[in-house]
């Protein structure tokens, strides 16, 4: 490998290395192809480091200590509990080394060279990586765009030591006692329930008519039952207006219901959306194209304007989710080395870590008849599981969607205790093309949460053993 003005040829060069681009890397390189790919930061990008692993560790801290606290019903009375956050970030920081490590050690392991630096397109076929004062040419035959996003900053919130974004959020210097969330999607309910739990007094301010939307209201009911019980203050249709900072903390205002009103915090966490980071890289003068708010057009195998230039993740249309972001680098990768792959969207699970879990997958019962499928619906509550009992985690239930004339799984929604490990089997069913009846006649362990989905199913055939039926 000669190194300096010459450039080094590769066969493909992902850009990236977040879930996403890791695995497109990966993907390629089993494939035979020459891979290398490019960091601007840490491997494993956004996701390990400032995002999904580090939020999850953060919520599974709290709910240790608020459980901790609170099962007394249970017989179990705990006095003086007491929270090390020192300890509790050193807990987080771990579990993202141990990821991080993980996937360096994947990608030697499949002979992907991994350069750092901020990559620039020359032309269709070469880019330039920075890195500090040294500079690398680089050619390739094809190339996998997956620079994931970073958070939307507000004018009028500009992100400071008080102000912050998610990333900010995963490490508080103590767990603040007063905490403003401005936004109600995911990431805002998440975090503000996850500080909620360690103590903190949360108000999330929500400029739509509802928190996390995208999720059916009667899940979104029980989510927001469970914020009014931490304490938690929501507000709908709420306009955030500005901040004061003081060395102490910071002054919100918002208006609501046509009244200008202000709270006072330690910290303000900014989760307005994210945006796509496609800017700064060349790809206009080279010709790729553009969709809405910074988005890449691409086709069903990744492949945007640019035949030899592939896009996956955040930088193209559809969901931020991490899972998606490795299906389609799956998707690119085996494109590229002329396998037949292309994206089918049908069945991607999404998962929100709330009190309690929330997920879902496919059609919901509303979206399925905005397509204009007929589709009947059911539910089993998780009050009705034997498990869900002895856990004493009842609240929620799953709820199937199904097509009439034949019974074909189309949907799912799940909220409660694990929803997020329970939606596989219905993923699984959906991307299978399995019917209720063929889930109902699934033999499932007993006791266990995953027994409610058969008993939805039964419901579904309107022949249900745990629950009467109406």
């Amino acid at each position: 490998m000669v190194v300096g003005d010459f450039p080094i040829e590769l066969d493909t060069l992902v850009v990236g290395s977040g879930p996403g681009g890791y695995v497109a890397a990966i993907r390629a390189a089993q494939t035979g192809q020459k891979v290398t790919i490019v960091e601007r930061g840490a491997l494993g990008g956004v996701c390990l480091n400032v995002g999904c692993i580090p939020s999850k560790a953060l919520i599974s801290v709290g709910h240790r200590f608020e459980h901790a606290q609170h099962s007394d019903d249970m017989g179990v009375t705990a006095s003086e509990v007491k929270l090390d956050w020192s300890k509790a970030q050193a807990f987080k920081d771990s579990v993202v080394k141990k990821l991080v490590g993980g996937v360096e050690g994947l990608l030697k392991g499949n002979k992907v060279d991994i350069v750092k630096g901020e990559a620039y397109f020359v032309d269709a076929n070469t880019v330039r990586v920075i890195d500090g004062d040294k500079a690398q040419t680089y050619t390739f035959k094809n190339a996998i765009l997956a620079t994931g996003s970073r958070p939307i900053e507000i004018p009028t919130f500009k992100f400071t030591k008080r102000v912050v974004s998610s990333t900010g959020a995963l490490s508080f210097p103590e767990v603040p006692g007063k905490l403003v969330v401005i936004g109600g999607g995911y990431i805002g309910t998440e975090l503000g329930s996850a500080y909620a739990n360690l103590g903190s007094q949360v108000t999330i301010i929500e400029g739509g008519k509802d928190i996390l939307a995208g999720f059916e209201k009667q899940m979104t009911q029980i989510v927001k039952k469970g914020l009014k019980k931490k304490g938690v203050e929501v507000v709908v249709n709420a306009s955030a207006k500005g901040v004061e900072e003081n060395e102490n903390g910071v002054v919100v205002t918002y208006e609501a219901g046509g009244e200008e009103k202000t709270v006072e915090a330690d910290y303000v966490l900014v989760t307005v959306g994210r945006r796509p980071n496609t800017d700064e890289m060349g790809l206009e003068e080279v010709g790729v194209k553009f969709a809405e708010r910074g988005l890449l057009e691409v086709d069903k195998q990744g492949r945007t304007s640019v035949s030899n230039i592939f896009a996956i993740g955040d930088i193209v249309a559809g969901p931020q989710l991490a899972h998606k972001a490795s299906y389609e680098g799956k998707v690119a990768a085996e494109a590229i080395a002329g396998e037949p792959s292309v994206v089918d969207y049908l069945a991607i699970p999404a998962v929100c870590f709330t009190d309690p879990e929330m997920a879902t997958v496919g059609y919901s019962e509303e979206t399925a008849k905005a397509e204009g499928l007929e589709v009947k619906a059911a539910k089993f509550p998780f009050a009705a599981n034997g498990r869900a009992l002895a856990l004493n985690q009842t609240e929620g239930f799953v709820k199937l969607v199904a097509r009439k004339e034949d019974g074909l799984l189309v949907g799912a929604q799940i909220i409660g205790a694990g929803a997020s490990d329970m939606i596989a089997e219905m993923g699984l069913a959906i991307e299978a093309g399995m019917t209720a009846e063929d889930v109902a006649l699934t033999i499932h362990a007993h006791p266990t949460l995953g027994e409610i989905t058969m008993e939805a199913a039964e419901v579904l055939l309107g022949n249900p053993i745990h629950i009467v039926s109406k």
